[in-house]
């Protein structure tokens, strides 16, 4: 091969061996490369420099993807791995996000102390997470749960649950999976209690839009039915300006040409809850995401919105 490709990461465990994945793949489906023609390049984010703070006390996902972004668009790297739960609605001009591998399972993981199951956790424990949408859905199904902000990389998180007294966390199985921790998991919560992120177990591909050569390197990766879930996912989270503040969760998913789509929007004390479900052809994905966007953010109303975002807010 002619020229070498640079892959864009966060340096964080999971990220590099999803980025390792990129580039097995990669070498599988292009013969004439080498291990040595495919580099990967780890780039430190502000969201992986502060690990004291909920992310929307810093400013929220994008503080996951925005160095990179600049790497990309500066010719650095050629594209990065990311996952596709962490990338904001809109991107920066002059990028795309394309590609995405088949997704892995969607579904959240309960890790408690004693491999006691989520129902069966005693009176007021306390679960570790820093995400409001998996806070929502927890305090929705047992409102005496006690929430205790919890970041790091997995080992960091499993290493709190015993230090810091927590009787559970919970993670994505996803990056447990990739990352071979999966017999750590004591429970995978089923999409009705706990539904996704939207993007949720997908690794997607950021690209210079106009970056022919590497389109079509990068094309036979994609997986068309993740991509059109994606989609759906990623425009129903636009419709209702969904960000760290918003508990939304969203789940679609493709068969042959029919796709279906579960969306979430709960306040962040859990006690209301909203939920609607879609279905549409899978190749007008975006169409239908916006269209169960726009339909919630109608039975929601504004001001439910507004208030939810409200609070939210860090305080301070």
């Amino acid at each position: 091969m002619g020229r070498k490709i640079k892959i864009g990461t966060r340096g964080s465990p999971l990220a590099l061996v999803q980025a390792e994945i990129v580039k097995a793949k990669l070498l599988r489906v292009h013969p004439d490369f080498t291990p040595e023609d495919i580099e990967i390049i780890p780039i430190l984010t502000t969201g992986d420099q502060v690990q004291d703070r909920k992310l929307i006390e810093i400013g929220g996902k994008g503080l996951f993807t925005k160095e990179i972004e600049e790497q990309i668009l500066n010719g650095l790297v050629d594209f990065a791995v990311h996952s596709a739960k962490d990338m904001t609605t809109e991107l920066p001009q002059g990028l795309a996000l394309p590609i995405f591998l088949e997704r892995e399972d969607v579904r959240d993981a309960l890790i408690s102390r004693n491999d006691t199951s989520l129902m069966d956790l005693p009176e007021g424990a306390t679960i570790g997470t820093s995400s409001l949408r998996r806070q929502a859905q927890l305090l929705s199904v047992r409102p005496d749960f006690k929430i205790i902000a919890l970041r790091g990389n997995l080992d960091t998180r499993l290493r709190k649950l015993k230090s810091e007294g927590m009787h559970a966390i919970i993670l994505a199985c996803a990056g447990l999976i990739r990352l071979g921790r999966y017999d750590q998991v004591t429970e995978a919560l089923p999409v009705d209690i706990m539904l996704p992120a939207p993007a949720q177990g997908a690794i997607g591909l950021e690209v210079r839009e106009n970056d022919r050569e590497i389109l079509e390197i990068l094309g036979p990766l994609h997986h068309e039915p993740t991509g059109q879930a994606v989609a759906a996912e990623r425009a129903l989270l636009g419709v209702l300006d969904g960000s760290c503040r918003t508990p939304i969760a969203a789940l679609a998913t493709v068969e042959g040409k029919v796709l279906n789509i579960t969306a979430r929007i709960l306040s962040p004390d859990g006690r209301d809850k909203y939920e609607i479900i879609l279905e549409g052809a899978a190749d007008e994905a975006k169409i239908v995401g916006v269209n169960i966007g726009q339909t919630l953010r109608r039975t929601v109303g504004e001001d439910f919105l507004e208030r939810i975002k409200m609070e939210a807010q860090p305080e301070g």
